[in-house]
């Protein structure tokens, strides 16, 4: 029901646009119709049509249409001399006007102005003076309300209309003089001919001869004076183009000028280049020699790379059954035992860069708690310890995260003193990266070793000390995480390792 009732409020909605639009396409049709009816003289016919537009015209409140046709009605009634239809036709259109008004709450002066001063000119024609002064006042008071520029120029030439009509002419000539001296002070020469040749109309309507004398007098004189500066406005004119010309000839010789230096600069310009691009060229072509020269220099040192590495893996592999044979208590031989696991190792890690390790997820939280109670055992007396670390899921491969934080904290184990602190911190540092850090207050890491901290086999030691190689793995496996290993050196307090991983 409810569907039905708003489809029916459009179909009304739409079928009353589709009138109006259609009402308003019909009353231009009148117009132009009625336009030209009253170019082929057809009067009678004109001013019916005019009144068709004008009846539409006012039912889609569209006043200004409305009155502007219905002043052709009344108009077409006086070139007849009906005059009482001619005011009935004013009356109706103040009517609509008034009813216009009262509805929308906006006044609309400038069309009452419009209407009486249509009455007022058929009083004009019948003249009867009396009636034509009363709305000659009316007219004044609406062009006051109107607060129009081209209404208070008609009523200048309704006034002296008025005045000539009834052989006033002081005040007539008056009105014209101030329309006049309006017009020169705006120079507005247009205008000016234009109240000139309204004012020889009024004279031979009225039939004023000494009117009409003095117009043509005023006329003539404006005619002259406008041709005479016509003429010195032409001759400035040419004048300002001559010396426009000059100043144009002056600039292109200045210009010519200019681009004949320009012209041989280009030409030593382009001597200059040529002698560059040969320049560039002898340099390019011992470029090229010596980044082929490089090039084999870099596969020859890649090719001894690859046989040192086998070599060094080859040994590692030929100590193992000798060291197999020797006391595993002494010191000295577990020391040989883990340099050559670390060779080995070290070795496989950089043939298998390119290869990444299978991920699982963990919690974050829980992983880094086991990790520092695996390493409590290694702490000095009074250190402690402190994770922060949220309760969060990662995809990650667990022993090799392992293997590198278990690293880490052996080292801070070893390092920080008796009432140290040691730290496991984990951050979020975007979508796609996170670290964890591990932190102590050890004497940290010399300056001097800092440098070559993940480099292997940068300094000859005491096996049984430690043979260094643990970082330069730990570093190498960070890389096969998509990560890196580093250590601040901004950190003051101690030894802090940064471990960031991309995934």
């Amino acid at each position: 029901m409810k569907k039905t009732f708003l489809v029916l409020v459009a179909c009304s909605f739409s079928l009353l646009l589709w009138a109006q639009s259609s009402s308003s396409l019909q009353a231009g049709d009148y117009q132009r119709q009625a336009e030209n009816s009253l170019k082929q003289k057809e009067f009678t016919k004109a001013r019916s049509l005019f009144l068709k537009a004008s009846e539409v015209y006012s039912t889609r409140k569209e006043y200004d249409k409305a009155v502007a046709c219905g002043l052709q009605v009344a108009q077409l009634y006086l070139r007849e001399n009906y005059y009482s239809y001619a005011f009935e036709r004013c009356a109706a259109l103040e009517y609509m006007i008034t009813q216009g008004e009262k509805q929308s709450g906006n006044p609309l002066p400038h069309l009452i102005y419009a209407i009486n001063k249509e009455r007022m000119l058929i009083y004009l024609a019948q003249k009867r003076q009396e009636p034509a002064k009363l709305y000659l006042g009316h007219i004044q008071e609406n062009a006051r309300a109107a607060k129009n520029d081209s209404i208070n120029e008609d009523l200048l030439y309704t006034q002296a209309n008025y005045y000539y009509t009834f052989g006033l002419n002081e005040q007539g000539d008056h009105c014209f003089t101030q329309l006049t001296d309006r017009y020169r002070q705006q120079h507005n020469q247009a205008k000016l001919g234009e109240s000139y040749r309204k004012l020889i109309a009024i004279a031979s309507k009225t039939n004023n001869t000494r009117l009409l004398t003095r117009a043509y007098e005023k006329f003539t004189a404006w005619n002259d004076s406008a041709q005479a500066l016509a003429a010195q406005k032409e001759w400035n004119a040419l004048q300002q183009q001559y010396q426009a010309g000059q100043q144009t000839i002056q600039e292109k010789e200045k210009a010519l000028s200019g681009k004949q230096t320009i012209i041989i600069g280009l030409c030593v310009l382009a001597v200059l280049l040529v002698a560059l691009l040969l320049l560039a060229g002898a340099v390019l072509l011992r470029y090229l020699a010596l980044t082929r020269k490089q090039k084999k220099a870099i596969r020859i040192a890649g090719d001894h790379n690859e046989l040192k590495t086998r070599f060094i893996q080859n040994i590692s592999a030929q100590m193992e059954p000798t060291l197999n044979t020797l006391d595993a208590s002494q010191p000295g031989v577990r020391a040989l035992h883990t340099f050559a696991a670390h060779i080995q190792e070290l070795s496989e890690l950089e043939n298998s860069l390119s290869q990444t390790y299978e991920m699982s997820e963990i919690n974050v939280l829980t992983f880094c708690e086991g990790l520092m109670d695996n390493v409590r055992p290694l702490l000095k007396p009074e250190v402690t310890t402190a994770v922060n670390a949220p309760k969060l899921s990662i995809k990650t491969n667990p022993e090799q995260l392992a293997r590198i934080l278990s690293h880490l904290l052996g080292n801070a184990a070893e390092f920080t003193p008796e009432g140290g602190k040691i730290g496991l911190d984990y951050k979020k540092r975007g979508a796609h990266t996170q670290q964890f850090i591990v932190s102590d207050t050890g004497p940290g890491v010399p300056e001097a070793l800092r440098d070559n901290l993940f480099k292997p086999f940068t300094e000859v030691k005491d096996l049984t000390q430690g043979d260094g190689l643990g970082l330069p793995i730990c570093a190498l496996v960070a890389t096969k995480m998509n990560g890196t290993l580093s250590l601040e050196s901004s950190y003051t307090k101690g030894c802090r390792f940064v471990l960031e991983l991309h995934v």
